[in-house]
Parts: C-alpha cells; structure tokens; sequence
C-alpha cells in the first residue's frame, strides 16, 4: 500500500485523480474560514475515502471516479443540493453506496477476509451475492451517522422514516451494480516494469 500510496501519476486519470485529493484537501480549509464548523466536519470525513483509492492502488479511471463522487456527495451536503433538487439524495446513494462498496470489497479481498475482486481470484457469483449485502450494510452505517449528527449536532440535518428506507433502497441498487463491475473488471492498475524494479531493489536493500 506504501508504494501505491507514493507513486507518481502516469496516466491523464491518475493525474486528475490527485488534483481532486488536493481540491478535497483545500475544501477543508475553505470550509473552516467561510463555512461553519459542521460543513468543515463534512468536508474532512470525505479525506480518508479520497485518500484510499491512491493506497488501494486503483487503476485511474475508477480512482478518478472514486474521487468525484466522494467530493460531490460531501459537497452537496454543503451547498443543500439533497433539499433543492429532487431526487439527487437517491441518485447520490445509488453512485456512492456502489463505488465505496468496491473499495470495501478490495480491502475485504486484500485482508484475507473473502475474496470479492476477480483480480483475487473471486468466483464471478461471490461479489454479486455478497456485494448487495455489503452496500446495504454500508448505507445503514450511513443512515446512523445522518441520525447522530441530527441528534447531537443539527437538527437542520434532513432524517425521516422514509428518506432512510429510499436511501438504503438505493444504496442496495448500488450494490448491485458494484457486484457486476467486481465480477467483471480488474480493479487495480498493472504495475509497470518501473514499479516491480523498485520494489525489487527496496527488498533487497533492507534483507539481511
């Protein structure tokens, strides 16, 4: 994870990728000059899901998809995008709940916990059964963190019986389509000869 952490950018997506960490970073700093601390709260929790992708070692197209939705879905809530317009609330779980559905089945796999990514040797039926439970999971945790920060930090937070059961509808439609992009894609970028060679010569230098 280091090394995928420290790598440079090669491609036009992992550059735009790293851009967007950059964006997310001054966001933070934005929000707590201008904003209020509650809209800085929400910019800084989506700097660990924009930093994960890049250790992760995703390939660029879906690090960069990662990235864009995570700053949207933080930044909606910042701007009240999910009051104004219809019908984005769902759209952004259904997008969201999908793409950190697969980051949680990359670290599921990478753990030794199950294997969910084609790329670990995953059956293609495993992620689309077990992805849809992931994203419910995660959409409930989502649930429970709106409900708290309505409970204890603002009651402007928009919490009803039926906005958590739409949303965890969608975040499960989420799961769906998460599942058949991890029984049928590659999830991380192919390590060049570059990489392999300094990894190598890193091994080495520290064996005894």
């Amino acid at each position: 994870m280091k090394e995928d952490f420290l790598r440079r950018p090669r491609s036009l997506a992992e550059w735009s990728a790293d851009a967007l960490r950059v964006v997310g970073i001054i966001g933070v700093g934005v929000a707590l000059i201008w904003l209020v601390p509650t809209d800085a709260g929400i910019a800084a929790l989506a700097l660990p899901a924009l930093m994960l992708p890049r250790a992760l070692g995703l390939r660029g197209g879906l690090d960069l998809a990662v990235c864009v939705t995570v700053l949207v879905a933080a930044w909606s809530n910042v701007l009240d995008l999910y009051r104004t317009i219809p019908g984005w609330d769902l759209l952004v779980h259904l997008v969201c709940t999908g793409v950190l559905t697969i980051i949680a089945a990359l670290i599921l796999t990478r753990a030794d916990v199950v294997a969910m990514t084609r790329d670990g040797g995953a059956r293609p039926r495993t992620p689309l059964v077990l992805a849809p439970l992931v994203a419910l999971a995660l959409s409930a945790v989502w649930e429970m963190v709106e409900w708290l920060g309505w409970a204890y930090l603002s009651d402007e937070i928009f919490v009803t019986y039926q906005d958590t059961i739409g949303d965890m509808v969608f975040g499960g439609i989420g799961g769906i389509a998460a599942g058949v992009i991890l029984a049928s894609s590659s999830l991380t970028r192919a390590h060049s000869t570059g990489d392999v060679a300094g990894s190598t010569s890193r091994s080495r230098a520290g064996g005894t």
